[in-house]
């Protein structure tokens, strides 16, 4: 019988035992509902930037408008891999419980100075910059929310029904989403009118994210360290990062084209089909808002689903259906939906991009968290998702409005496909992981 080293924990030393299933749903459920009001506060700048874009950059058309909105929102993208670093060295080296708390903290204070800053007309160029800063702090703590929060679920799940338990990652993704169209359609429909949505009412979304975030931050005091950390993290040797891109050089290089065409395609299909029905396609920013809601109320139910799949017939097989779908499908439904002027017909072309996308965004974060281990699970999960993130998915809307704004609107269609070929082809050569996972391994090895 071996037993536990002793081990630093930043909050006490009295860690529940997450192999007691009421003390692992809770703290599941608890850093669950972090997850979600950090996707919610990080998401609301996109969905509601059709309506504050004014605000910061007056003058030009609805399109230079958001394509000045949407350059602002890459810059919270480009300083997500320091996030991802910094955060989830501290969950690597301290506990996933501090380093969580700390990205929630960070984003409220940003969602808050979004909320309070002036217009404009009122302060000038200070605008846009106390704009650029906020967005940088959001993005700093995404960054190491989304690796570290990831790795947490994945090390308190189940085995065997892994991949059940961390699709719900993405559900709080969605439900994040959700919460804040869900909140425009509110305000739209029975709350404001447009004019005084353009006015004052998109700031509502930002002071109820930071609210939201000091509450996910008293949730997350509360739950439990894993069991995976305590027993196998904090390496004495504290190891570099330029170590742990070395030492696991293959990792990330999948973790790297597990990433791009997924990351590329979520934006797409999640964030920019809005602005593309009703840049595009000419639907009213309201009926974009409807059609894309309930596509996603639906694309979230699909995750646990495509997750317990994967438990069932392997990680590998369920990624390859967004790699073959996202590869040869993504072109035609992005044409079709530019040419419809049927809500239906937007409404299930949203949904069958949502079905490939599943394949993807259901299981990515486990299988890059079985391919890591606990003493460096959270930077090798978040790093280079942060990067990829950074690089392409932060730009997916400046890119695709660039092109549109340019008369090439066709182009960016080749460009997300080209991006998913690059994921299948990661798809067909690495391994399993079902069958090779770390969490699994470090579990028979104590």
């Amino acid at each position: 019988m071996s037993t536990t080293p002793q081990k630093r924990n930043t909050y006490d030393n009295t860690v529940p035992n997450q192999a007691r299933t009421p003390g692992r749903l809770r703290s599941i459920i608890g850093g669950s509902a972090g997850n979600v009001i950090e996707w919610y506060d990080f998401l609301a700048y996109s969905i509601f930037s059709i309506y504050f874009s004014k605000a910061f950059f007056p003058g030009g058309n609805m399109t230079v408008q958001l394509l000045n909105a949407a350059a602002v929102a890459s810059v919270g993208y480009v300083v997500r891999p320091l996030g991802s670093w910094l955060i989830g060295t501290l969950a690597d080296r301290f506990g996933r419980r501090l380093a969580l708390s700390l990205s929630v903290a960070m984003m409220s204070l940003g969602s808050l100075m979004i909320a309070l800053t002036p217009t404009y007309a009122t302060i000038g160029i200070a605008a846009p910059a106390i704009l650029v800063f906020a967005r940088l702090l959001q993005g700093f703590s995404m960054g190491g929310e989304a690796g570290t929060s990831a790795t947490y679920l994945s090390e308190m799940a189940p085995p065997g029904r892994r991949g059940f338990f961390v699709g719900f990652v993405q559900v709080t993704v969605v439900m994040g989403q959700l919460l804040a169209l869900g909140l425009m359609l509110l305000l739209q429909r029975a709350v404001l009118t447009p004019a005084q949505l353009d006015a004052w009412g998109w700031r509502i979304p930002f002071f109820i994210g930071g609210l939201l975030a000091v509450f996910a931050l008293y949730l997350r005091r509360g739950i439990a360290e894993t069991e995976s950390f305590m027993r196998h993290g904090q390496d004495p040797a504290r190891e570099s990062l330029l170590v742990v891109l070395l030492r696991y050089r293959r990792e990330v290089v999948w973790s790297i084209g597990i990433s791009i065409g997924g990351t590329v395609a979520f934006y797409t299909f999640t964030i920019y089909l809005q602005k593309y029905m009703v840049n595009t396609s000419g639907f009213s920013r309201d009926e974009a808002t409807l059609i894309a809601t309930i596509a996603l109320l639906i694309y979230m139910v699909f995750q646990p689903i495509y997750g317990l799949l994967s438990d069932l017939i392997g990680r590998r097989k369920v990624m390859m259906i967004f790699g073959i779908g996202g590869t040869f499908l993504t072109i035609p439904i992005m044409h079709a939906l530019g040419e419809t002027h049927s809500g239906t017909t937007a409404f299930l072309l949203n949904l069958a991009a949502l079905g490939i996308l599943s394949g993807f965004s259901s299981i990515h974060w486990l299988v890059k968290s079985e391919l890591f281990p606990a003493k460096v699970r959270a930077l090798g999960v978040g790093l280079p998702f942060a990067i990829v993130t950074a690089v392409m998915g932060g730009t997916t809307e400046f890119v695709a409005l660039r092109l549109k704004a340019a008369g090439h609107e066709p182009w960016f269609f080749y460009y997300a496909s080209l991006c998913a070929a690059i994921s299948l082809v990661t798809y067909i050569v690495m391994p399993e992981t079902r069958h090779t996972s770390t969490i699994d391994q470090e579990a028979r090895n104590v």
